[in-house]
């Protein structure tokens, strides 16, 4: 079973409807539902998607949508040897570097699913959108 890592945009994409990325985005969390594959969030993306969210949403509601997505959707560990890499990796972006270690230092993520991927340029791990992904794997899902 594939185990992904989930960027933050992919979340937000299945979350605002923001077409037509939530397509895809929808099947990724499909998949994950029906324990096809193996999604992965990190403590970061859930911050992100509470605090962009919580502009347009209550608290009770954004609280909801989050708590549904982590019944799908496990949680990588962040930590200091994490942060101090991130800090130092000369990735461009802070927060797709902490995203990357998280997934790194966990040892089995297989792809890293981002529509950001220049931002992943220096990751050790495979990143690709949420539509490449569905297409190359559509013959083993």
């Amino acid at each position: 079973m594939h185990k992904i890592l989930i960027d933050t945009d992919v979340v937000l994409d299945f979350f605002f409807d923001r077409k037509p990325f939530s397509d895809h985005a929808t099947k990724v969390f499909s998949l994950c539902e029906s324990n096809k594959i193996k999604g992965f969030i990190t403590p970061v993306i859930c911050s992100n998607v509470y605090y962009l969210l919580k502009q347009t949403a209550r608290h009770s509601r954004v609280i909801e949508k989050l708590s549904q997505l982590i019944t799908i959707v496990d949680i990588l560990v962040m930590d200091k040897n994490i942060v101090l890499q991130a800090l130092g990796s000369g990735f461009k972006d802070f927060e797709d570097a902490l995203q990357n270690f998280a997934a790194t230092k966990a040892g089995f993520i297989d792809v890293i699913l981002t529509r950001n991927i220049k931002d992943y340029s220096k990751s050790e791990i495979g990143v690709l959108s949420p539509e490449m992904y569905l297409k190359t794997m559509a013959t083993n899902l």
